[in-house]
């Protein structure tokens, strides 16, 4: 599992029950992005994780480098 900040962790219900959670990464301890993370859930609480099978890193979709436009010739 690898991870950056501003990636989200989302943690999957594994009780009937349970709720998902998601949040943040604000910080990623090791330096290859291994965990653990402190993680900003939803609900305002930041701890500590040390993600199980259960859990899921989001990589936000990452801007593409858009090619330079290129201006249409006047007729």
């Amino acid at each position: 599992m690898q991870a950056v900040v501003g990636d989200r962790l989302h943690v999957h219900g594994n009780v009937v029950g349970h709720p998902e959670r998601t949040g943040v990464i604000v910080e990623v301890r090791d330096a290859g992005g291994a965990p653990p993370y402190l993680v900003e859930f939803d609900d305002g609480h930041t701890c500590l994780v040390f993600p199980g099978p259960d859990a899921v890193v989001e990589h936000p979709a990452r801007r593409a480098k858009a090619a330079p436009r290129q201006r249409k010739a006047k007729a």
